[in-house]
């Protein structure tokens, strides 16, 4: 992951890291349309795109079934990964930038800046190994540090655990988690499932001292949040 001669386009760029963001996740299947929903073009335009990174060999698709990446698409995914949550903690960390403005300055950043310069940062803030929104941040050579998680959507009643990942690609949600102050670090559980409608009643922890609070979350909020489950709520 050092300085190449050449890159993919930004394109091929945007959508590779798509890909493999989809996939990390663990949201299921990588489709035609969820790739187009995340971009916000028409599948169209993603079958298109998927046709010529194809040809490249950085993506395997057959017609109607799901997409993944070739070794060499996880190579250039992980690479514009790297730039782009480096630069996301350099401007959190250096430049004081919130959690909520960051994605959208590093998806243009993330196509010019060089290896070289990513890797400065990364020596600077101390090699960092996830970014504000606990998303890992691979090395150099392409790894990433593995940890347990579940999305809190997905959690029993009872279970409880520390928020290690927070999904960084809707700005007013990352708001809304700010102004209900739930963030990275804090520890939650499960108190109860509301049926059919997936919304969930949470107990807050913020941290050593502070008092317990209790919090309802809609759906859409609890899968974007990922927990660390403890042995107790396992």
């Amino acid at each position: 992951m050092g300085n190449t001669p050449t890159r993919p386009s930004t394109s091929a760029e945007d959508y590779v890291k798509v890909i493999y963001d989809l996939q990390e996740r663990g949201t299921g299947p990588v489709t035609i349309s969820g790739m187009a929903e995340r971009l916000s073009v028409s599948n169209s335009s993603v079958s298109g795109m998927l046709r010529k990174l194809t040809e490249l060999g950085l993506v395997e698709h057959q017609r109607y079934g799901a997409v993944s990446l070739t070794e060499p698409g996880t190579r250039a995914a992980l690479s514009v990964l790297r730039r782009h949550r480096l630069l996301e903690t350099y401007l959190v960390a250096e430049l004081g930038y919130s959690w909520d403005e960051v994605h959208d300055e590093a998806e243009i950043l993330e196509h010019v800046v060089s290896d070289k310069f990513v890797d400065r940062i990364a020596t600077h803030l101390g090699n960092p190994v996830v970014d504000p929104h606990g998303d890992p941040i691979p090395t150099r050579e392409g790894h990433i540090v593995e940890r347990e998680s579940v999305l809190l959507s997905n959690a029993d009643e009872g279970v409880s655990g520390v928020i290690v990942r927070v999904n960084d690609t809707d700005p007013e949600l990352l708001r809304y988690l700010a102004d209900i102050e739930i963030g990275i670090g804090m520890n939650v559980e499960v108190v109860e499932r509301q049926p059919f409608a997936g919304s969930l009643q949470i107990a807050v922890r913020p941290g050593e001292g502070a008092p317990e609070r209790a919090q309802a979350l809609g759906l859409v909020a609890a899968e974007a949040l990922w927990i660390s489950p403890d042995s107790k709520g396992q």
